[in-house]
């Protein structure tokens, strides 16, 4: 004899299998990727690109100065060895100093004669300067002092200043030339200050 239990479940229907959860579609299992940061965006530096143009148009220039310079020419300007320098009515007695920028020397009168100091220092060959509250001729360099006829005293100039040579044109006027030097050297024996030219007897 069936167990009753059992008959029951033999005879009721088979119950339907309940549906399987729906998989998730691909589209929503992937989750979206996230979006790329954007790049910053960074402005050119202003002050690179200046320097370096500055850069360019220093070099170019400098280069066209050069090139510029080729059509120029070397020449020095010197002032001219030979000029006038007025009457001697025209000096007062001591130094005057009245040509020393334009020609470098010095125009020195004394009782009976004038004559013409080359604003030289003997040493290296800077330029003295008078000093009238001392009466004498100073260096500046390596202070060599010579007396108001330009002969040194002190320091280590070696020898007195050289004069220039003094010649009167047809007119009575001085006219010195720079270019003829009268030197006095006792080291070596020789003193042309007074030869002819080396001063004028007024």
């Amino acid at each position: 004899m069936p167990d009753p239990i059992e008959g029951k479940a033999a005879d009721s229907p088979a119950q339907p299998a309940s549906p399987a959860a729906p998989a998730p579609s691909p589209a929503a299992a992937a989750k979206p990727a996230a979006k790329a940061a954007p790049k910053s965006y960074e402005p050119p530096d202003k002050g690179r690109r200046r320097l370096i143009w500055a850069l360019i148009f220093s070099y170019l220039g400098i280069n066209l100065l050069l090139f510029l310079r080729f059509f120029f020419p070397r020449a020095l300007y010197e002032p001219n060895t030979v000029f006038s320098v007025g009457y001697p009515s025209d000096f007062a007695l001591g130094v005057n100093q009245q040509f020393l920028a334009s020609n470098r020397i010095w125009i020195v009168r004394e009782p009976g004669r004038v004559f013409t100091i080359f604003a030289r220092c003997t040493h290296l060959g800077c330029t003295p300067e008078w000093k009238p509250s001392e009466n004498k001729f100073k260096c500046p360099c390596h202070g060599s002092g010579y007396d108001s006829e330009g002969v040194n005293f002190e320091g280590p100039a070696p020898r007195p200043m050289d004069r220039a040579k003094m010649t009167l044109d047809a007119t009575g006027k001085i006219i010195v030339d720079t270019s003829k030097l009268f030197m006095d050297d006792p080291r070596a024996g020789v003193n042309q200050f007074n030869d002819p030219g080396a001063f004028l007897s007024i």
